[in-house]
């Protein structure tokens, strides 16, 4: 096992490694429980009592956060014809079609987040190799797919919410789900609310076909810092 560094050893010692937290008490203490010099990250791993090997048991969704992800999220549209200016119109800081893709073809991905509309999938699917493995490939499952008929209504409210902080969520193969929350500046309560939003998508998003207790444990810290376990009986309810 490695050895933990000074700094790691300093901030653990803020952290009792067999207690469960409250929800609130275990946000103020990751903020604290920091030794990087930059503005690092606060993050939610869930153990999940679902088999990830099952089809009928995968959990993934999106969640809105309320207080974002204090970053700038850069938005791609794909679209065509008079839903550029829409796009554009809603914040989206690139829109189009042919130009865009060729220009990821030839490399570029200076984006964090990508939605199409459905007519536009066809051109799009040939981008798989590049946006799908740096997880920027649009996804009906995701909420990034747009039906062509009704997207000069709908786009305008995914970008905005792309913008403010859309967290992507899916089970790995280890039955565990990692996520964002925000960041260690943030203020405890707007942690806790991001939390919380988190925690109740995860829990909209419970297959039908799961029994017993959906969320097994929980743990958050802050980027590289000691992990603090959850009371699950302080999350939202059906966790």
């Amino acid at each position: 096992m490695a050895k933990q560094g000074k700094k790691y050893l300093e901030a653990a010692k803020l952290v009792e490694a067999d207690k469960t937290y409250p929800l609130g008490e275990a946000v103020k203490l990751a903020s604290k429980a920091k030794f990087t010099k930059f503005d690092g990250a606060i993050e939610l791993h869930l153990r999940m009592g679902v088999d990830p090997r099952a089809s009928d048991q995968q959990v993934r969704g999106v969640a809105t956060l309320p207080h974002g992800l204090g970053k700038q999220v850069r938005v791609l549209v794909f679209v065509q014809g008079e839903l550029i200016k829409v796009a554009q119109d809603a914040g989206a800081d690139y829109a189009g079609a042919d130009d865009i893709i060729k220009k990821i073809e030839e490399g570029w991905t200076d984006f964090d987040v990508s939605i199409a509309t459905s007519d536009m999938m066809g051109k799009v699917g040939k981008l798989g190799k590049v946006l799908g493995r740096k997880g920027l490939m649009p996804n009906p499952k995701s909420g990034t797919v747009i039906a062509a008929q009704n997207a000069s209504k709908d786009l305008p409210k995914v970008i905005s919410e792309a913008r403010k902080g859309r967290v992507e969520f899916r089970l790995d193969r280890t039955g565990i789900i990692h996520a964002i929350v925000g960041k260690s500046s943030f203020e405890a309560q707007k942690l806790q609310e991001n939390l919380e939003a988190l925690v109740d998508a995860i829990v909209k998003a419970k297959p039908a076909g799961v029994k017993g207790q959906y969320i097994k444990s929980a743990s958050i810290n802050a980027t590289m810092g000691p992990g603090i376990h959850l009371d699950l009986k302080s999350l939202p309810a059906g966790a």
